[in-house]
This record gives C-alpha cells, sequence and structure tokens, in this order.
C-alpha cells in the first residue's frame, strides 16, 4: 500500500511517501520520500507559533516539498503511482490544517486518488510502528500518555482505531507549559530542549534543589492534568526573588521540569494500575517525549510494572512529521475499509478528539 501523507498541523510542512506492508502489530515500512520543513525559525520572535504565518509558510513550502518528495521517491510528477492521500485534519491550528487538507484534495481530484483525514494524535500513537530497531511487535491493549506543545493526554488504546480517554489537561499542555517557562527565563523558543538543557546543568552541579514547585492535581482522584498553576508559581517565584543569573535560571528550570515531570509521571502509574491487565504496552509520544529526564523517569516507572513495555518513537518522529499521518492511515484502511467509500469533502477541526474522529 502506497500512501502519500501530508501534515501541516502546526509548524512543520511535512510530505512523505510510504510504502506499507504487512501485520498492524509490525508492519514493514519503506519510507520511499520523506521531507520536512520546520518554522521555528520565524516563529522565534513570537515565542510561539502565529497561526496566520504558519498558514503562509505552509501555502509555500508544499508544492517544492511534494516535488521533492516525489523526486527522492523516483515517481512521476505529474502522475505518481499511489494508492492513497492522507492528510491530517485535526486537532492543530486551523488556518494551517486547511491549508494541507485544501492541496490534498486537489491532489486526490488531479490523480483520482482517494483522500483519507486523520487524526493528529492517532499518528503520534502509532509513531512507535517505525522503529527499525526494534524486533517485537507493538501488543494491545495499551496506555498511551501523548505529550506535545498541544495536548497532554491518557489513552487507553483497546485496540487499533479503538480509543478511551482517561485523563487529560484542563487548561495548558505540557509542552505549551514548557515554552511559556522558557520564555519566563528568557530562554528562545522552542523551549522544551533549552529548559531541559539547563535543568541538567543544575542537577550535575548540585544533587538537590531547593527551589520548591507545586505539583498540580497530583492527588487527584481522576487522571486530568493541569499545568496553568504550575507556570503561575514560577512566575512567582520570578517576580520574588529577582534574580537573572545563570545558576539561578539552571535551578528554576530544574525546579520546572521535576515539577512537570513527576505529574506525568504519577498519573501514568496509576493509570497503569487502574487498567491493570487491560494494558500490556506503556506508549508515550509526542515532542515532549524527547525530553531526557522523562525518558528516565518512564524507564525507572516500567520497571515497577513487570508485564508492561515501554514503546516511545525514535528521535525522527517525536515531533510533528508525515510519516506517523501515513502509518495511521494504513491501520486505518485495515481496520475500517469501508471509510474508503465515504468519500466527501473534509473538514478542518481544531480541537478534533480521538473518540470523534472524522467520518467513522
Amino acid at each position: 500500500m502506497k500512501i502519500l501523507a501530508i501534515e501541516t498541523s502546526c509548524d512543520e510542512t511535512a510530505v512523505t511517501l510510504l510504502d506499507i506492508r504487512g501485520e498492524l502489530e509490525k508492519p514493514d515500512i519503506k519510507v520511499l520520500g520523506n521531507t520536512l520543513l520546520s518554522q521555528v525559525a520565524l516563529h522565534t520572535q513570537y515565542g510561539g507559533v502565529y497561526p496566520n504565518l504558519a498558514k503562509r509558510e505552509h501555502e509555500k513550502n508544499l508544492p517544492p516539498l511534494l516535488e521533492q518528495t516525489l523526486r527522492e521517491a523516483g515517481e512521476n510528477l505529474e502522475k505518481p503511482d499511489l494508492d492513497y492521500i492522507a492528510v491530517t485534519n485535526g486537532p492543530g491550528l486551523e488556518p494551517a490544517l486547511w491549508v494541507g487538507i485544501n492541496f490534498a484534495e486537489e491532489l486526490g481530484k488531479k490523480w483520482g486518488k482517494p483522500v483519507i483525514p486523520v487524526n493528529h494524535m492517532e499518528g503520534h500513537i502509532y509513531s512507535v510502528l517505525y522503529d527499525m530497531l526494534n524486533t517485537e511487535c507493538l501488543t494491545l491493549p495499551a496506555l498511551s500518555l501523548l505529550v506535545s506543545g498541544g495536548h497532554t493526554e491518557l489513552v487507553h488504546v483497546k485496540d487499533f482505531c479503538n480509543y478511551e480517554i482517561l485523563g487529560q489537561t484542563r487548561d495548558d499542555a505540557v509542552g505549551e507549559a514548557f515554552d511559556k517557562v522558557a520564555r519566563m527565563l528568557g530562554l528562545p523558543y522552542p523551549g522544551g530542549p533549552e529548559i531541559s538543557r539547563l535543568a541538567e546543568n543544575s542537577r550535575k552541579r548540585v544533587t538537590e534543589d531547593e527551589i520548591k514547585l507545586p505539583r498540580p492535581m497530583i492527588h487527584s482522584k481522576d487522571l486530568d492534568f493541569s499545568f496553568s498553576g504550575l507556570k503561575t508559581a514560577v512566575l512567582y517565584k520570578l517576580k520574588l526573588e529577582n534574580r537573572s543569573d545563570s545558576e539561578f535560571k539552571e535551578d528554576m528550570a530544574r525546579a520546572f521540569e521535576d515539577a512537570a515531570v513527576e505529574v506525568l509521571i504519577h498519573k501514568t502509574s496509576r493509570a497503569l494500575r487502574e487498567l491493570g491487565n487491560r494494558a500490556k504496552t506503556l506508549i508515550v509520544a509526542g515532542g515532549v517525549s524527547a525530553n531526557h529526564y522523562l525518558r528516565q523517569e518512564l524507564n525507572q516507572l516500567v520497571n515497577k510494572f513487570p508485564g508492561i513495555t515501554l514503546r516511545m518513537p525514535t528521535g525522527l518522529l517525536t515531533t510533528d512529521n508525515a510519516i506517523m499521518i501515513a502509518i495511521a492511515t494504513f491501520i486505518k484502511i485495515n481496520k475500517h475499509p469501508e471509510i474508503l467509500k465515504k468519500a466527501g469533502p473534509i473538514s478542518a477541526s481544531g480541537n478534533l478528539s480521538l473518540i470523534s474522529l472524522a467520518r467513522r
């Protein structure tokens, strides 16, 4: 199955052509062509993604990226050999999503190919299938912790394309909190890698950080998250201390990272206990899954659950990309082939949920 996938949910423009075959639990994935262009440098001056600028850049970048992808795959630019076109239709920034959708639908008309809408978060879940070093099949059911700039969710993956949201953030996503705290500390966007770098410096310098921050909702009776209070606590601490030296910034970054990761680990641990034998795998994906300290703590966590296998995406697939969208499409078509008969206009949905998938 050859799938051309397009991803424009935020500030990465991505196009890929994959040949995917085999079992859903361990598909044979061949990347025929793959391109990705990040807009980070353009959005740095705003301290975050500016939607209309992202839209403009997607419009400019998609045609040359498509051509580059097809050339890399050795395909005819006018009529490539492919079976389906996939495009992210949510969640994300709606102006950015519409660019990808309109582009995909025009290609579908031009080439006479079905266009399949894909949930961005499904892509993150199945990004773990692209792991050339892992010889094990993906065992379901699973618990998935999705951590990114726009989302923090605990999802029970009962089966392929069958989900139950167990908990989610009530305000800021954890990745968004990382970016906002980085901005408070005068660090460049994106903030996650910078916070992690400073926090690691602090851990090398002192055994224990004297700065203590709250762990919002860590003892709540549900599996929801909240990070706005943690962000506010950082702001108050910065105003109280009124310091800008490098060691203070490192310790503050560490205190924030410690608090955020502790909440993520605590809630994930609780979800695993509640699911019991209804989870065989822990999937952790999204941009924040690249965080070194979080990965370290997750490895320690699964040691306490002998029956659980931890699966995380390779570094290439932690951020937004089109490869994961193509993989999710392969799974979606195999599990629900009836979607191919439900052709119709695709709409962008900025708040699209995993349990309200398009055309389902």
